[in-house]
């Protein structure tokens, strides 16, 4: 796979090029866009050729059975996870936002609280809001540029009314993947004080050498009884538009819970989608593999150069190709340092502050792009921070 090629998605209703100017006030002729978490790779050739399959058919109707799509996910688990699941374990879903949206509708009142930990995907607070829940936030510690969480100050702030903790491994925005000891602590924590346990772990399989992933069932099987684990193949193989995910319930009695509730809501999963996610999980390993050496190699040149201008820090990633970027050092507000990188630097990343108050001098830029957009975005960035140096 060639991931130096740089592919023209200007005018294919792609969110991340074709709306970066009505969001950030950045053209997408001479700007880079460096928010929405999609690559600019193009997905493995077994992902092309299944949709060529179904073109082929020449006619689109309902997906069926799922016997194969779902040992698809089976044994990918197992190879990439050493997760031994069942498939009767898999419910799939029209993507992980939906899936966690579900769970929030499922398994809690109106009013409840629904524990995150900031900063954190900001979709989060807005599905739970959206659903009339109260997000309640604990703030991640930043210790040597690495989060942390802190538990007892957590447990100091619990009101009565949660319900649910949605948490995110490995984490999105700093790319931290968490021990498991600590993915332990927390199960155990949602046991201390009744908690439903929906762990959002989509960005799993893109982990750096050095870092392992646990399933959180994994590390945690004493509390299986309170956890759901939601996947995707979405963020591993750049197929979002597929819109596909799945809920995995190991215990029956919730996941018969589930099920129940998913049934009243009319949801099914899409023909395309699950035909995708098959073919990557069937086909996809060496691409996924060369993948992740090319993001390890565009995360070192960026955090090299991003580290060299004075009043920057990057976070450095264990997992993901979303890098964190620190700009307190800077001494600016958030409006200067935006108005620097999208006036000046031309680049469109995600503002810290949609990730909760504690990234507001943070900055999330994609860094799944051709190796040249990397260097070219670290050089725009010298350039406008430049009167610091």
């Amino acid at each position: 796979m060639d991931f130096d090629r740089v592919i023209n998605r200007l005018n294919t209703h792609s969110m991340k090029w074709d709306m970066m100017e009505s969001l950030f006030g950045v053209s997408p002729v001479d700007g880079i866009p460096m928010w929405v978490a999609d690559m600019d790779f193009a997905p493995p050739k077994s992902v092309a050729d299944s949709l060529k399959g179904l073109l082929k058919n020449e006619v689109y109707g309902y997906y069926g059975p799922d016997t194969s799509y779902k040992n698809a996910i089976v044994s990918w688990m197992e190879r990439r996870h050493n997760w031994t699941i069942e498939p009767d374990w898999i419910s799939t879903t029209h993507g992980i936002v939906n899936a966690f949206g579900l769970c929030i509708a499922a398994f809690t009142e109106k009013n409840d609280g629904v524990i995150i930990f900031t900063p954190v995907y900001h979709v989060f607070e807005l599905v739970i809001s959206g659903a009339e829940r109260r997000a309640h936030s604990s703030d991640l510690v930043n210790v040597n540029g690495r989060y942390e969480m802190d538990l007892d100050a957590l447990e100091a702030s619990l009101t009565g009314d949660e319900t649910m903790m949605l948490f995110c491994s490995p984490h999105n925005p700093s790319g931290r993947v968490w021990t498991k000891e600590e993915l332990k602590a927390v199960a155990e924590f949602c046991e201390k004080h009744d908690l439903l346990l929906v762990s959002d772990e989509i960005h799993h399989d893109l982990v750096f050498d050095g870092h392992k992933h646990t399933i959180m069932s994994l590390a945690a099987p004493e509390q299986i009884a309170r956890t759901i684990v939601l996947t995707s193949a979405s963020k591993t193989f750049n197929i979002a538009g597929s819109h596909t995910g799945n809920v995995i319930i190991q215990d029956k009695k919730l996941h018969t819970a589930y099920e129940k509730f998913a049934k009243g809501t009319g949801i099914s999963g899409s023909a395309v989608g699950m035909t995708m996610l098959e073919a990557a999980y069937n086909g996809g390993e060496e691409w996924l593999e060369e993948c992740i050496e090319y993001l390890d190699g565009n995360r070192k040149v960026f955090d090299e150069a991003i580290n060299k201008i004075p009043g920057l820090a990057s976070m450095k990633l264990d997992s993901t190709y979303l890098s964190w970027v620190d700009f307190s050092g800077t001494g600016m507000t958030k409006d200067e340092i935006l108005s620097r990188i999208q006036k000046v630097a031309k680049i469109a990343p995600s503002p810290g502050l949609q990730f909760g108050e504690s990234g507001r001098l943070f900055m999330r830029f994609n860094i799944a792009c051709s190796r040249s957009v990397v260097i070219d975005a670290t050089q725009r960035l010298k350039d406008a921070f430049s009167d610091l140096q």
